[in-house]
């Protein structure tokens, strides 16, 4: 069989897992009362641990609507010790479904109801079993590197990291392993992040959002080609386009956010918080959708990229390695001995990492890439060996989480326009150990930055079968949360630029509903809501809410007013243990933020720029951009009443106050509000100048002042008072010497009476003259 016309995806996907925490990932839970899950192969292949995951829960998100992605990852990104990419992605389907069952779906149609599998709601079921059955069909991709693993097929279930073709649910092993993938799939791209952003135009224009995908129909052959040739020549078919589906563009791609070696837990880019992605869900409404996040960490030993590398891998045998090395290939005391038609990989290692040792001394010594090599670093000491332990299955691996169930539903006509912020609950019941890797309760985001006249839309989901042993409050084995207010702050921490803080992260206790404290501008209504879930919830035992539901929706509200808000839930807050506290950061002021890399970006807000060039960033940032709309605003963040005089700007505030550490530049555009634009000076205030406005080099063009700047702060174009004052001395002269000329022209002609007569005389010649000269041209 040839190889397919088109090697995409060499990103030969080391031991690592990841786990999706909102939307919630199932890691193929259902609703087990038990710690591990039932079945690691009920829909899709995770490879994580068995204890990661959370139970059945699902949500519906408005088309457009904002939803905060959270995950860990066990290994690092971003990092230098190991390639990464993640892959977000997510698809639709009338079927698409979380089932009743814990067990996987059959492949055979007779073991369902109706003989279709397809159909039988008892079965969870992703992707569709006519893509499964394409799968195990077609020919796998031979140009793809697979080591030393001796595959037990030839078709594309069976690869690198699935030599039996081990099948879960019906997804297609090979599109799992490789992206983007060269056939067409069911998935839709989001986002990718990358420790390598110079991939981002190859994964960006490969990507099956915009490029179509081709496969072989009607075909002939018991077996399905995998290219154009093979499908007309030998399967008699035809080589069908598949066009991307309309108004999808290509995904994101972005710089990886940064995480260690052997940790679950929080990121750098956001102290304290977990590494996030907000998600603007697509308008594409359905009742039943999945999100996916792949996570594919790759060695550095050899070339993933190169589409030669799987052509110059041989399976030698013992015999070959004789011939090769002569008789020390069967010595005792060499670490490389073989046993009798032993296949081993030929990669040679030692060339690409830059050894320099030659054939012989590749396989004397150990350096070739296969199952746990012996390899001897010192050339001197032949008998002495060091065993790595790399599994050749591995070395390059992909990771998976799946959510459960969601639906995207169209924006209601009195939302249309809006930006509205997703605020759901993560985690499950348990201390840190027992839920672990999953997390405890929190709300996601943990901090949600918003406008005024902007929307939250609050809504969680939880199981009442988490183990029953596991620690918490209220019912065992339930999950349970509610929202309020947290009493007003013990001490003063400052107002900042969001206004008045109410509630207090330094209290337990929460605030009375009838005080006149608010939440958001939200009516008592709502808030009592919040607090004891009556809106979907009438009687019953709500001390610690055990007679509500594990499900709350309390629908979009709109903010209306400005200031800081901590917020608790009253059952999850244990102080020795746990604590289930957020809170909300509203302003009035326009604002918007973004992450910024290597690839650069800019962020805008009412016209005002701030941009970044391709390399100005060593590393990611959230770039943010505040624009004040009076003086006083301004003032309050740099605790300075000294701004420039003359201000012909908005004050725009621009963050981090430090960009990069190696001093990138970026380029601040203000929109002039007054001015001439000829006398106008960029002013830029931070704590490194003790809040003092500095001025910057500044140009002017079709009303914007730009500047460079190495460092955010606080911004304002001014007029200058040195050009006005010159610019008004040059008007006092100018009026002041056609005042001089007037008068001596006034005098003169009264003196000489026949002047004025012969100058008007003269005046009057001039058309007269000009006919003249053009006639005798």
């Amino acid at each position: 069989m040839k190889v397919a016309a088109l090697l995409i995806a060499l990103v030969a996907m080391v031991q690592a897992d990841i786990y999706l925490h909102n939307p919630r990932g199932s890691n193929n839970r259902l609703d087990e009362a038990n710690r591990e899950r039932d079945n690691a192969n009920r829909l899709f292949d995770s490879q994580n641990n068995n204890r990661g995951g959370y139970n059945v829960g699902s949500l519906y998100y408005y088309a457009g609507s904002i939803v905060p992605v959270e995950w860990t990852n066990q290994h690092s990104c971003a990092d230098q010790n190991a390639n990464c990419q993640i892959i977000f992605q997510y698809m639709c389907g009338e079927l698409v479904r979380d089932g009743a069952s814990t067990n996987t779906i059959p492949d055979n149609p007779l073991l369902c109801q109706n003989s279709n599998c397809t159909t039988d709601l008892k079965y969870g079921m992703h992707e569709p079993y006519s893509y499964y059955l394409d799968c195990k069909l077609r020919s796998r991709n031979k140009g793809l590197f697979i080591a030393d693993r001796n595959l037990q097929g030839t078709s594309a279930i069976y690869t690198r990291q699935n030599e039996a073709g081990t099948r879960r649910g019906y997804e297609c092993p090979e599109e799992r392993d490789y992206y983007p993938y060269w056939h067409p799939t069911p998935w839709v791209d989001i986002a990718v992040l990358t420790n390598d952003v110079s991939q981002c135009s190859y994964y960006q224009s490969q990507s099956a959002n915009v490029k179509s995908r081709y496969a072989c129909v009607n075909y002939t052959t018991s077996t399905i080609p995998n290219n154009a040739a093979d499908c007309v020549n030998i399967g008699r078919g035809v080589w069908k386009e598949f066009l991307p589906t309309p108004g999808l563009s290509a995904p994101e791609c972005i710089d990886a956010l940064w995480s260690r070696d052997n940790h679950l837990g929080n990121g750098v880019e956001f102290p304290g918080y977990p590494n996030y992605y907000n998600w603007t869900v697509p308008n594409t409404p359905a009742e039943n959708c999945v999100f996916r996040v792949r996570y594919n960490i790759s060695t550095g030993e050899y070339n993933g990229w190169n589409s030669s590398v799987n052509g110059n891998i041989t399976k030698v045998t013992k015999s070959v390695l004789t011939n090769n090395i002569g008789a020390q290939a069967t010595s005792a005391t060499n670490p490389t001995v073989v046993q009798r038609n032993q296949a081993i990989s030929s990669l040679d290692v030692s060339s690409y990492l830059g050894f320099g040792l030659n054939t012989s001394e590749q396989y004397k010594r150990g350096y070739v890439f296969r199952q746990n090599p012996t390899v001897m670093p010192f050339s001197e000491v032949p008998g002495f060996g060091l065993q790595l332990a790399i599994n050749t299955n591995q070395f390059g691996r992909t990771f998976q989480d799946r959510s459960h169930t969601f639906a995207i539903k169209t924006v209601p006509d009195n939302l249309k326009g809006a930006t509205i912020y997703n605020l759901n609950v993560r985690g499950k019941r348990g201390n840190i150990v027992q839920v672990y890797p999953g997390v405890e309760y929190d709300f996601v985001p943990d901090v949600l930055l918003a406008s005024v006249n902007s929307y939250i839309h609050v809504q969680w989901t939880g199981s009442n079968t988490n183990p029953q042993d596991n620690a918490g409050q209220g019912q065992a084995g339930t999950d349970r949360s509610n929202m309020v207010l947290l009493r007003p702050p013990n001490y003063p921490e400052g107002n900042g630029r969001a206004g008045p803080s109410n509630g207090h992260w330094g209290n337990s206790y929460p605030a009375h509903l009838d005080s006149n404290q608010t939440l958001l501008g939200w009516s008592r209504v709502d808030r009592q809501a919040l607090a004891v879930l009556d809106n979907l919830q009438r009687g019953g035992e709500m001390s610690e809410l055990d007679d509500a539901g594990t499900y709350f929706d309390l629908g979009p509200r709109k903010v209306t007013q400005v200031g800081t808000y901590y917020y608790l839930c009253t059952r999850n807050n244990n102080f020795s243990n746990r604590d289930q506290k957020s809170k909300i950061i509203v302003q009035s002021n326009p604002y918007s933020n973004m992450r910024v890399g290597a690839l650069g970006g800019s962020v805008t807000v009412s016209n005002n720029i701030i941009s970044f060039t391709p390399a100005a960033l060593t590393s990611p940032v959230i770039v943010e951009i505040v624009v004040f709309q009076n003086t006083s605003g301004a003032q309050a963040i740099t605790n300075s009443a000294n701004t420039p005089d003359n201000p012909v700007s908005q004050f725009t505030w621009v963050g981090p106050q430090q960009f990069s550490s190696s001093g990138g530049m970026a380029t601040i555009q203000l929109e002039l509000t007054g001015g001439n634009g000829l006398d106008v000076q960029v002013y830029r205030a931070n704590e490194a100048s003790g809040w003092v406005y500095q001025a910057l080099d500044t140009t002017s063009a079709n009303g914007m002042a730009s500047a460079q700047t190495s460092s955010g702060g606080m911004f304002v174009a001014a007029s200058s008072k040195t050009a006005i004052a010159a610019i008004a001395t040059v008007l006092v002269v100018l009026v002041v010497l056609a005042t001089i000329i007037t008068v001596t022209l006034v005098v003169y002609f009264r003196v000489k009476k026949g002047a004025w007569g012969k100058f008007k005389t003269a005046v009057k010649s001039v058309p007269k003259l000009r006919r003249h000269v053009a006639g005798k041209v």
